[in-house]
């Protein structure tokens, strides 16, 4: 395993600088570098600018409109855009659900839902998780009963992100309830403006509706919808899983984050703290590692080799670095970074205080946001299990 860059790779990488640095909107990655609030208009405006270059789907193939890239060239890709204060793009549409269609749905359903999901212009959601099923994913419940050339669905989500600006969901629906739970899952594409579909925000503890209910009553779905065969959507949801969870290892957003670290303790004069610049190179130790793992990956996929029974691995570490630089972020800012009054967080309001200052304003939102991530996409406890069964046996 080489994990040098070539200079043909170096090449790649400035190329996508300069295009990221010529084309990423100033006020969009102010925004990013200082953990402001993105609203629907921000992420989807970076979206449409990616499609229109024909790159919102840079991890597609070229017979499906995208790039081709390698996977070294999609980590670079995604490294600079990161490094920059691009926005994490949402992956429900590119990255998740394009390559379940690409690999599983027929030719209609490629010409009919891809070249939307690449321009950036429909926002896709993802209907997994319900009451009783996250990590117990096989245990789902919503329903979808086949009558003639349509399904009716009635059942629950929750949790879905950012599901209050989705116009299609991808589903995983309970189609029969014969033999094992996992023979008797189908996956559905329906349109979230179809009758009888509610959407209930859920406000999180950073005062944020990032996730939300999603209600189907009597939903009619065109037969149409159905990806592959029924009751064989367990197959297509585990391709897309292995997909999520490496996505949910956001290395570059961590070596991103890291350096916001090294800016805050340095401006509130803690860096030269030796204890505390300790926790800072434990941190990076682990980025570090995080991204060798991630390129190793990258270097299994580049001959060929399969390489997703490790995903769980990545979605682990991943999200444990996550938790841990927004914990050394405050600890950083100390009672600075206590202040959160939503309405005033925007403006960098640090209390009736001398000495904080307005980049620590949201460092309480983004600490109580990520206590999510050792949950969401499979606990780390269930992944811990899964890990032990597929690799360590």
């Amino acid at each position: 395993m080489d994990l040098a860059f070539t200079p043909e790779e170096q090449a790649f990488r400035e190329d996508i600088r300069s295009w990221v640095k010529a084309n990423l909107p100033a006020e969009i990655s102010h925004k990013v570098h200082n953990a402001l609030r993105l609203t629907r208009d921000d992420m989807q405006r970076w979206a449409k600018i990616l499609g229109k270059k024909g790159w919102l789907g840079w991890g597609w193939p070229k017979e499906f409109g995208g790039p081709g890239w390698n996977a070294v060239q999609k980590h670079l890709f995604e490294e600079e855009c990161a490094l920059a204060g691009a926005p994490r793009v949402v992956p429900f549409g590119p990255v998740m659900v394009a390559p379940v269609i690409m690999t599983f749905g027929n030719k209609a359903q490629q010409e009919r839902f891809l070249p939307g999901i690449a321009s950036g212009e429909v926002w896709w959601s993802q209907g997994y998780s319900e009451p009783g099923s996250g990590s117990d994913l096989a245990s789902v419940k919503c329903r979808a009963e086949r009558k003639g050339d349509k399904y009716i669905v009635n059942g629950q989500k929750t949790w879905t992100t950012l599901g209050q600006y989705g116009e299609w969901i991808f589903c995983l629906v309970r189609t029969s309830n014969e033999g094992k739970p996992q023979t008797g899952i189908s996956f559905l594409l329906i349109d979230m403006k179809s009758p009888g579909v509610s959407v209930r925000p859920i406000k999180l503890l950073d005062g944020e509706c990032e996730v939300n209910e999603v209600w189907f009553d009597n939903v009619e779905v065109p037969a149409e919808n159905l990806i592959g065969e029924e009751n064989k959507g367990w197959t297509y949801a585990k391709h897309l899983l292995s997909h999520e969870r490496t996505n949910i290892a956001d290395v570059n957003r961590a070596k991103r984050e890291l350096e916001r670290l090294k800016r805050i303790a340095k401006a509130e004069g803690v860096w030269e703290d030796l204890r505390f610049r300790d926790q800072i190179a434990l941190l990076e130790v682990d980025v570090v590692a995080l991204e060798m793992l991630v390129l190793r990956v990258l270097s299994a996929e580049k001959s060929g080799k399969n390489s997703l029974d490790i995903a769980g691995l990545l979605k682990i570490k991943g999200s444990e670095i996550q938790q841990r630089y927004s914990e050394l972020m405050m600890l950083a800012a100390g009672p600075y970074s206590l202040p959160f009054i939503e309405e005033a967080m925007e403006a960098g309001w640090q209390g009736d205080f001398p000495g904080g200052v307005n980049a620590n304003a949201p460092l309480a939102s983004t600490y109580f946001n990520l206590r999510k991530t050792t949950i969401y996409g499979g606990s780390n406890e269930v992944q811990r299990n899964i890990v032990a069964q597929t690799v360590l046996g």
